[in-house]
């Protein structure tokens, strides 16, 4: 039987387990139905247990819908067994009979049964099976600190204040560890620790560089200000290619750091639940951080602009660094994207599983930051997989890595393989999981791996497993209680620490760009309400940030609160009072509030310094067409539709300035633009349709106008008295004077259900011509 699997048993039958109790009947129920197995869940099969874990949930599914009550029983190779009750198919030890359980169970096997009973018979087995678990003499001695993430990764990157947080402590925690970095407002990402525990490295934003980069001594009360940020950018910034700094690793030491430079991604967010991202590195070179002399330097072999390498692990020794290469790869149309994430059109032809994209490993003198020649790690590489995430066993023997058949993160066919560390057969690790193996650290004294897995959820949990001195390892345990329901636990890291090295870790690095940035990242998201307080908070760090004032303003006027909306944009504009756009938006609020002088001011404004500036134009273009100043609201409606060409509304009143001027003839293309744009555009048909009615040759055109009339009437359901009034006055020119009495019928009483007497008033007049003219016709 393979390992994780519950031995299922038809009651009674001691299938390498127990047998029933004594005072227990072996049976199936009252109608001798065939007995419906017990599917164990977890523990799996085989499971080795650390002593210092805590308890585990035992989860089962009896397929037997007569059982409500179980019996879990516990036998040793020596003395009495434990025997338990279960009201539910989950179901967690006693802390105390936990701890009785791994000393009878240490270094050898306990045989677990779960028993089904009869609810009207408690001494009548229904349902059975067993699992055994043992637990290792080797403790982990060593406290994990790790990431937790909202699904999908969107939502958390789109506010990682909200949802990503970082927990630290050891496995043997009842609950989850605490809480020790949270409401970050940038994101995090891979941390690193030196193998002494006495120095935290980790990705960040920091102001308006994605380059940034947190190393920080180990202390209880850490606080991450500027000082101890660095800048990946500053890498040969004078060549003006991004970097974003990704992947990198702090030296056993804790002297250097290895990081991806001059390094592109492709990063696309999925809707998935399950995997939720794509991300691999396709471009990028190895520097190295000297803290010493707080100088960057490309590490000579690993510099190659031909390749992207990445992924960079130390030896423990602190003499090699292993990382991950593939020939580089140039996506087109990102010069100008500023970010991680890149549009889904670039990474397209790898979402559709056309192409693939393959990592080797290969290893490189670090040679006081020399480098040296780059070689290929025998059995991952070459051969024809993707090979990434190497972590070398604290004693330098071994290499773990993850191998998938293409990319890099959160692969679903991601395995966990072993290698010895200076290159041979590679094999794989029996701890895999069916679903998703990654994120793997080792414990500081080599005996156990942790490592992330999607085997029971979506929601990465971590799980731990045992290596002997054959690079062997043991059926994993899942630290069930370490993490929380609906939070995926990722990137642990074992830390050479006491389980409180780290109570609480402050940021002090974070200025007003940081906050302007995460806002945007709401607003690219279509969610400006969610960038909100972080504009305010912007505002709040540095009242000259004149952008966040901007943004602000802009979020505020569509939410109709124009009062402060404006109180921005005037604040905005003692800080730069030439800015076309601000000029533009504050016109816009003044004329929805009547204020048009100073709306006109505010136009003109904008103007001078913007000529091109749309919002002005429109606005400005609107108020002279109100004021019935037709021939200058055409040229700066005209200007507004030449900058605006796809709006269909500044296409329709451009038109109507040039029908209220007396220039039809100009019109028409205005008018034509608008309906090409929105063949529902009511007015704009109307119009054209009293256009297509006049008698100049060059204007008239019946069946056009017919046309257009009665389009207009089908959108709006024939209940417009506008609309119909407009199709009748088509017809009586047409001389269809029945057709144009019967139209002004419905267009008077759809005037009269509106209340317009007025209007009413006109059609009625209409009508009794049309009837008029109705009877005189032959």
């Amino acid at each position: 039987m393979a390992a994780g699997c519950s031995k299922s048993q038809a009651p009674g039958v001691d299938a390498d387990g127990p047998a029933a109790p004594r005072g227990l009947t072996a049976g199936a129920a009252a109608d001798n139905a065939p007995a419906r197995p017990i599917q164990i869940l977890y523990p799996p099969d085989k499971a080795l247990f650390p002593p210092d874990i805590v308890a585990p949930t035992f989860r089962w599914q009896d397929e037997n819908p007569a059982a409500k009550k179980w019996l879990v029983q516990f036998r040793f190779p020596q003395g009495e067994p434990l025997e338990f009750q279960a009201a539910a198919q989950e179901w967690t030890l006693p802390d105390d009979a936990w701890e009785t359980i791994k000393q009878r169970s240490l270094a050898k096997e306990a045989a677990v049964t779960v028993r089904g009973v009869d609810p009207r018979d408690s001494d009548r087995v229904i349902s059975q099976a067993s699992v055994s678990i043992s637990t290792s003499p080797d403790a982990v001695e060593a406290p994990l600190f790790f990431r937790e993430v909202n699904l999908p990764f969107l939502t958390a990157v789109k506010d990682p204040a909200a949802y990503i947080r970082w927990r630290f402590g050891p496995i043997s925690s009842r609950e989850p560890p605490p809480i020790v970095l949270e409401k970050l407002p940038v994101c995090g990402n891979c941390h690193s620790f030196s193998n002494d525990g006495s120095t935290l490295a980790m990705e960040i934003d920091s102001g308006n560089d994605r380059g940034s980069y947190a190393i920080a001594p180990i202390k209880r009360q850490m606080v991450l200000d500027e000082n101890k940020v660095i800048s990946w950018s500053d890498y040969r910034k004078e060549d003006g290619d991004a970097t974003f700094g990704l992947l990198c690793q702090v030296s056993p030491d804790g002297r250097y750091v290895v990081g991806t430079v001059k390094d592109r991604a492709l990063a696309v967010y999925k809707p998935d639940l399950m995997f939720s991202q794509l991300f691999f590195l396709v471009k990028g070179i190895l520097a190295i951080y000297d803290r010493q002399t707080k100088t960057y330097q490309a590490l000579p072999g690993a510099d190659d602009p031909r390749f992207v390498q990445t992924n960079a692990t130390w030896s423990p020794d602190g003499k090699s660094i292993v990382f991950a290469r593939a020939e580089a790869y140039e996506p087109k149309g990102l010069e100008d994207v500023k970010s991680v994430l890149v549009p889904q059109e670039a990474a397209q032809d790898f979402l559709d599983g056309g192409r693939t994209f393959r990592y080797d490993l290969v290893r490189i003198p670090f040679n006081e930051g020399k480098g040296g020649k780059a070689e290929p790690i025998q059995g991952a590489s070459n051969n024809g997989r993707s090979n990434y995430f190497p972590k070398f066993s604290p004693d330098g023997k071994w290499l773990v890595f993850c191998q998938a058949n293409s990319f890099m993160l959160l692969q679903p066919d991601s395995e966990l393989m072993i290698v010895p560390a200076a290159g041979g057969e590679a094999r794989r690790l029996e701890c895999n999981t069916p679903r998703m193996n990654s994120w793997h650290s080792w414990s500081p004294n080599g005996k156990w791996l942790v490592f992330s897995s999607k085997a029971y959820s979506a929601y990465t949990q971590l799980f731990l497993t045992h290596i002997d001195q054959e690079g062997h390892s043991s059926v994993p345990v899942v630290l069930s209680r370490f993490t929380v329901p609906e939070r995926a636990a990722n990137i642990p890291e074992f830390v050479n620490a006491a389980p409180d090295a780290i109570r609480k870790i402050t940021e002090a690095f974070l200025d007003d760009f940081n906050y302007f940035r995460a806002a945007m990242a709401f607003v690219d998201q279509d969610d400006p309400a969610g960038a909100v307080p972080h504009l305010r908070k912007a505002i709040e760090i540095n009242p000259a940030h004149s952008w966040a004032r901007l943004q602000l303003a802009a979020i505020l006027a569509n939410q109709g609160q124009n009062a402060e909306a404006k109180s921005q944009l005037l604040r905005f504009l003692d800080l730069r009072p030439d800015n076309a756009e601000a000029h533009g938006r504050l016109a816009a609020l003044l004329h929805k509030e009547r204020k048009l002088d100073e709306s006109i001011h505010h136009c003109r404004q904008a103007l001078q310094s913007e000529p091109d500036s749309l919002e002005a134009r429109s606005t400005l273009g609107m108020i002279m067409l109100e004021r019935g100043e037709f021939a200058e609201s055409a040229v700066h409606l005209a200007e507004a539709a030449r900058l605006a060409p796809d709006m269909a509304i500044t296409n329709y009143y451009c038109g109507h300035a040039f029908y209220r001027q007396g220039k039809p003839e100009q019109a028409i293309a205005y008018y034509e633009q608008a309906i090409k744009l929105d063949p529902k555009h009511v007015p704009a048909l109307l119009d054209l349709a009293s256009i297509r009615i006049m008698p100049e040759p060059e204007l008239n055109n019946l069946d056009k106008a017919l046309t257009l009339a009665t389009k207009a009437c089908e959108v709006t359901q024939r209940r417009d008295p506008m609309a119909l009034k407009s199709l009748a006055g088509v017809y009586a020119v047409r001389g269809r004077f029945g057709d144009a009495a019967l139209t002004a019928r419905e267009a008077l009483a759809a005037a009269r259900a509106t209340g317009d007497q007025y209007l009413a008033g006109s059609i009625e007049k209409m009508l009794q011509v049309y009837e008029q003219l109705q009877r005189r016709k032959p």
